[in-house]
């Protein structure tokens, strides 16, 4: 999908939401609909019979906005980008904008309103639903193919750490090997800060990295992602230092029952809760649902999290296009804990797994 359908498809979501104008300042949002990757911005897109796409940002990005912002015309102000594109709206005989209320404080709402004359401030900014991260939700062919690359790479990443874990060293030593690897391999960033969490500390679901060291015997679990081109991936595995218990393993497998049994609900038109169901049920089976502690999954792709949120109860239903995680684990405090997470693309048949290094037990 082009840059310019994107604008059209937000400006159409907007009309639909009663307003004329929409103000985008979520900066992936403003990187999605004119490709814009600047640290500052403010969008204003405009519909008929005015149709207008308009890019505020300041001097330092002069040269890599009119590179970047297809189809936008620029505008390099001289004072808050939010402000200038405020003022902008009033000049174009802007009487209705919709912005985004989930990403916009209460101090830039405010900004905003001192922006305007006092005359057209009543009613001029209307809070609207997140319209353009629901439309981010769907992926078209170019972000699929960015996101399979950033999942392979994700899972070239854990082979190379399988043959570089040993018990004694550090966790942050294991986080550091991998995100210099990331980075020699081409990744932009890590896609959030690297989970390695071993022994006890394997309980903790965001336990990230610290100076304890890998036990002899015991769980590590490695949570990360990269970002390439923009687009995040996102994996989880966990390994076993050494010989592990019968409980050990019997936990395992029914995490990895709950995870492939979730994987395989994964479909065009199925709800979100009932993928978390497929996920919560095999564990309650098993009487491990009480520690899993967390939800089943989220979306992925400019952001590490993104709609749709795959938990309890949640009616949204699932589009072929959409790229979510399936990423059930326990987490018994003071013992050990576990997780296992993929990256799938949403089907009409079925799920794509974007991940698929093993998961199968694994002793090093």
């Amino acid at each position: 999908m082009s840059l310019i359908a994107r604008k059209k498809r937000a400006v159409s979501a907007a009309r639909a939401a009663g307003v004329d104008a929409l103000l985008v300042t979520h900066l992936p949002d403003v990187r999605w609909l004119c490709g814009f990757t600047g640290s500052n911005a403010a969008l204003i897109l405009v519909g008929a019979p005015r149709s207008r796409a308009v890019l505020f940002t300041d001097g330092r990005y002069t040269s890599q906005a009119k590179a970047e912002a297809v189809g936008t015309q620029v505008v390099i102000a001289a004072k808050p980008a939010v402000t200038a594109a405020c003022e902008w709206m009033v000049e174009a005989g802007v009487r209705r904008c919709g912005f985004d209320g989930t990403h916009t404080t209460i101090a830039s709402l405010d900004a905003m309103r001192r922006a305007v004359p006092a005359k057209v401030r009543r009613g001029l900014f209307v809070a609207v639903e997140p319209l353009v991260a629901r439309l981010r939700e769907i992926k078209d062919a170019e972000e699929l193919k960015r996101t399979r690359a950033a999942a392979a790479l994700g899972c070239a990443l854990f082979d190379r750490m399988l043959g570089y874990m040993q018990a004694g060293m550090t966790e942050t030593a294991v986080a550091a090997e991998l995100e210099h690897a990331a980075r020699l391999a081409g990744a932009e960033a890590m896609s959030f800060e690297t989970i390695v969490a071993s022994g006890q500390r394997s309980a903790l679901p965001h336990g990230r990295a610290t100076t304890a060291k890998l036990p002899k015997r015991g769980f590590v679990t490695l949570d990360f992602g990269v970002v390439l081109d923009g687009y995040c991936s996102d994996m989880t595995r966990t390994v076993h230092m050494g010989r592990g218990s019968i409980e050990e393993r019997n936990a395992y497998d029914a995490v990895l029952e709950a995870q492939e049994t979730a994987v395989a609900a994964v479909r065009a038109g199925v709800t979100a809760g009932d993928v978390d169901e497929a996920a919560r049920s095999v564990l309650r089976r098993a009487g491990l649902d009480k520690w899993f502690t967390h939800s089943t999954g989220h979306g992925v792709g400019l952001e590490i999290h993104e709609g749709p949120r795959l938990a309890a109860k949640q009616t949204q239903k699932l589009e072929a296009g959409m790229v979510v995680t399936i990423e059930p684990g326990i987490y018994l405090p003071g013992k050990f804990g576990l997780r296992i997470e993929d990256m799938v693309v949403v089907t009409a048949k079925g799920g794509e797994i974007l991940t698929p290094s093993t998961k199968a037990w694994v002793e090093l």
